[in-house]
């Protein structure tokens, strides 16, 4: 009897422990927000498809992040695109380093912008491209972007 409430004892610690660990996995940034209802990266295109704007929940894999600052960062969402994501009104930031690859929720409002060879050049400058990288950009393009009130990065280790 002793060893059968003792193993239960283990059983609800080691749950408890495993719980909080999850927890402490998450990171927050900017609004609080949850998980639940977030829509896979690889759908925002089509369902920006006829729109020019949509709010939406989405979960994704941080492809890079500001070198600068973490003022913005860039997602994987299919077919060999990205969708950069900046922060409402500047008003938080995302870490430097160490977020790349791992997986992120955000919530906010996605729109179809025609981005200038300058702005496109700026971003690649932040990235940390070379010069000659910089330097092939010599036309706009239209993409998505994202504007999130609220992030959450999954197994970011702060440092």
């Amino acid at each position: 009897m002793r060893n059968n409430l003792f193993a239960l004892l283990l059983i609800c610690l080691t749950a408890f422990s495993t719980q909080l660990f999850a927890q402490d996995n998450l990171s927050y940034y900017g609004d609080k927000i949850t998980e639940e209802g977030a829509i896979a990266a690889s759908e925002i295109s089509q369902l920006m498809k006829d729109k020019q704007e949509g709010t939406f929940k989405v979960k994704g894999t941080i492809v890079q992040t500001c070198l600068k600052k973490g003022c913005w960062m860039t997602v994987d969402i299919g077919n060999n695109e990205k969708m950069t994501v900046r922060f409402k009104d500047y008003g938080f930031f995302v870490p430097k380093s160490g977020a790349d690859g791992l997986e992120v929720v955000f919530e906010g409002v996605a729109r179809k912008e025609m981005r200038s060879v300058e702005e496109l050049r700026h971003y690649a400058q932040d990235a940390g491209k070379s010069k000659e990288e910089i330097a092939q950009i010599i036309a706009p393009k239209e993409e998505i972007t994202f504007e999130a009130s609220g992030v959450i990065i999954k197994g970011y280790k702060k440092k």
